[in-house]
């Protein structure tokens, strides 16, 4: 049983890259940029790979502060995608906890980020299998 799904359907008189998507029971748009030839109508791709990070890392610290019943505050992540001049990848995550936390607990916060499922699960890769329908 898989543990989640999303679907993407563009129609044949969809706007250039205009895609409904269902993530589980949720439905979305996706669309590139202006400057990829899209109408900005909804996220790119990529920053809904960045999306999930940051929401799992948030929802994560909060459930991790909840269980050692440390005093609980307003968290907010954010993450960017950057390209190297020679062509390496890497997110840069921003991570703001209002909290009144001892610097031990913010340490030990910081060391949680890093292990955080979708944090763990963009580190190590993941084998993608793809089959090809259609007539």
């Amino acid at each position: 049983m898989p543990l989640a799904t999303a679907t993407a359907e563009l129609d044949i008189d969809a706007p250039d890259y205009l895609v409904r998507l269902e993530a589980g029971k949720h439905a979305l748009v996706g669309d590139e940029g202006l400057h990829e030839g899209g109408q900005d109508r909804g996220p790119a791709p990529f920053a809904f790979v960045l999306s999930g990070l940051v929401a799992c890392t948030a929802a994560t610290l909060r459930m991790y502060m909840q269980k050692k019943a440390w005093p609980v505050g307003h968290i907010g992540v954010s993450a960017d995608l950057h390209v190297d001049r020679d062509g390496s990848q890497y997110i840069r995550r921003t991570v703001r906890v209002d909290a009144q936390l001892e610097q031990a607990q913010r340490k030990r916060l910081a060391e949680i980020c890093e292990r955080t499922p979708v944090t763990l699960f963009i580190k190590r890769g993941t084998r993608i299998e793809t089959k090809m329908l259609g007539e």
